[in-house]
Order: structure tokens, then sequence, then C-alpha cells
């Protein structure tokens, strides 16, 4: 078992007779002996195991379980712009196959190359000498890979039959809105005001790039010694869009030391950019994206405040699925909470 695995969840097991018979059929060369799943113990929406069979393996990636958000988790555009994007953004996965067969896993579902690295979350691996010096490089490639990714021209990919960029930010402000609106448990105070200055402050003009739109460091995957990323992941709610929108993103998964313990330990043990001493700084990474792009970060507040409340939606989404009983994984029981204090903190923000 690597690092990143553990045995498969109760509940989210895989039909492996099934499987194992699609792989036959449609893998070349695939080699005899067992078929091995474990799963990827990160992350807390789609579920993504590692497979192998003798000499070969590869990442197994399906929607979770449930009744799912209309347009959400949709594994074959995650296909298509991995397909599109891999061969000139090689840190994206290769992927290997599409099916939307639902009796071999129980949804759709795609198969993409194994990446092997260094995936670094709430602490370094053991052997690792942490010195400010490589948490300040760690924070630099983050930043290089982000700015790489906005100056791809999606016009010539196959993104750009699938993107609406015109309208792009108004959208997504009262998607997200509804999204709430539908998954919706609790009343929170100040949510009401919160949404209406989110649609009061939305930018109707913006610059257009493919933009990630997960983009935080527990999605990358860096080399043995920590010089580079050498995989990056999760790529379902990537589209063409407001590049600030993706930065926005980004800073609000990148937590500092001096933020709330809620905001820090919102989604478990506390990531390493709030524990070690030299990662930058949400304004150090803001300020050194602006001087790598050339783009104007002025406005980032409004981009802050919708990213704090889109990570508060997709928590919400995540909780309702856990008290409708369409999830038993018991790190949700406590989301609404997590939820709450994203929405106050967004309402900080904004003002």
């Amino acid at each position: 078992m690597s690092k990143d695995t553990i045995p498969v969840r109760k509940g989210e097991e895989l039909n492996l007779p099934a499987l194992e018979k699609f792989l036959q059929d449609h893998i070349e060369n695939l080699p005899g002996g067992p078929l091995e799943i474990l799963q990827f113990f990160a992350g807390h929406s789609n579920l993504t195991y590692q497979i192998k069979k003798g000499g070969w393996e590869a990442v197994l990636r399906r929607p979770p379980l449930g009744p799912v958000a209309p347009k959400a988790h949709d594994m074959e555009r995650e296909y298509k712009i991995l397909s599109d994007l891999h061969p000139i953004f090689p840190v994206a996965p290769k992927p290997l196959l599409f099916s939307n067969n639902e009796m071999i896993v129980g949804s759709p579902f795609f198969l993409m190359e194994r990446k092997k690295g260094l995936v670094i979350d709430t602490f370094f691996p053991a052997g690792i000498t942490v010195t400010e010096d490589l948490c300040r490089s760690l924070s630099e490639v983050m930043v290089n890979r982000l700015v790489e990714l906005h100056a791809i021209d999606y016009r010539e990919m196959g993104l750009a039959e699938i993107s609406k960029p015109d309208g792009f930010m108004e959208r997504q402000v009262h998607g997200w809105i509804g999204r709430y609106e539908r998954a919706k448990t609790d009343e929170i105070d100040g949510l009401e005001q919160l949404k209406r200055w989110l649609a009061d402050h939305t930018p109707k003009k913006h610059e257009a790039t493919i933009i990630h739109y997960d983009y935080k460091f527990n999605n990358a995957m860096f080399n043995e010694d920590l010089t580079d990323m050498v995989g990056l992941f999760d790529w379902e709610m990537t589209t063409v869009g407001d590049p600030l929108a993706d930065l926005g993103v980004a800073m609000s998964y990148w937590n500092q030391s001096d933020d709330s313990e809620l905001l820090i330990n919102g989604l478990g043990k506390a990531p390493v950019t709030a524990v070690h001493e030299g990662f930058l700084s949400r304004n150090e990474f803001i300020e050194l994206y602006a001087k790598k792009s050339g783009r104007d970060v002025s406005n980032l507040n409004f981009y802050l405040t919708f990213a704090y409340f889109k990570l508060a939606v997709i928590g919400q989404q995540i909780y309702y699925r856990y008290k409708k009983g369409q999830t038993t994984d018991t790190r949700f029981a406590n989301f609404n909470s997590f939820v709450k204090n994203l929405i106050l903190h967004a309402a900080n923000v904004a003002d």
C-alpha cells in the first residue's frame, strides 16, 4: 500500500468481476494475476481508486454515491478535458478509457494514468527536512503552474466548444446560490445579505482562460525532491472562465498560520501552509501571481469572498448527502459547522 492509499471504505467497494472483465476487454496485453484495488483517502467528493493487475496500474474515478447535483461529477466531461489538456499541460494526468456503462462500477467512470510522486496535505513525508526555503519554493511552484495554465490558448482546444466565457461570473454567482438553496439544511445568519452582496458586486467583464477551479495544495503531486509539480488532479470543475476566480478559489484553500482555528481545521487537520514557516501568505501568493501573469488583482476581494461562499456550498452539498444517508462517511458529520463558519468568514471578507 502506498502512502496515499487505504483499503476501500465500507460501502464504496467496486464490482471486481465486472471491472476485471471490462479491463480484459479494453486493455491490450493486460497482465495476469489478481485485480487489486485500493482507495485514495484524500478528497471529499468523487471516489478515486488505485487499480493494479500484475505490473499494470491505473486510477479509476467515479462520482460519489447517491444522487448528485445536476451537471456535477460529469466523468465524460472530465475525461474529454484531460484528453485535450494532457498533451500541452502534462501535469494533467493522461486519460486512458471512459465508460458510461453503469453496470460495471455503478456509475459512469474513467481510467487515467497513475502518476508517482509526493502529495502533501497536513504533513510532510518522513525523511524530508522542512526548511523555510523549501516551503517558499513549493509556494512558487504552485504560483508558476497556475500562471502557466492560465497562459494556454483555450481557443485552440476542444474546451472552446463546451465553454461559455461571456457572462461567466454572473452565471457562477447565481448558479452557486441556487446550488446552496437546493442543498439547504440549516438557517444561517447573514447568508441573505452575503448573497445580495455577491450579486451586486459581480464583475460584468473579465478575461477568459482555462481555469482548474479546484486548485489547491493537496490536488498537486510533486517529484521526490520537491522541486517541481509532476501531477495536478481533480479537473471536474475545469472550464473557460475568469482566471481571477481560479486564483480566488486557490486562496480560499491556502490557509496561513494567523487564520482562525475553525478555518484552518475545517476540513480536518491543519494544512502544512498554516503550520510551517516559509510558505507564502495569501497576499504574497496573490502579488507573485500578479507579477508573473501581468494581471490586475485589485478586485480580488470579490473573488475571495465568492470563493469562500463557493467552498461553503460544496461543504453544504456534502453535508446534505450525509444528512440524507446518501453517504455514511463520518468525516462529514460536522460539516454544518464548517459551512456556517465559511459563510460568516465570507461575509467578513466582503466587509
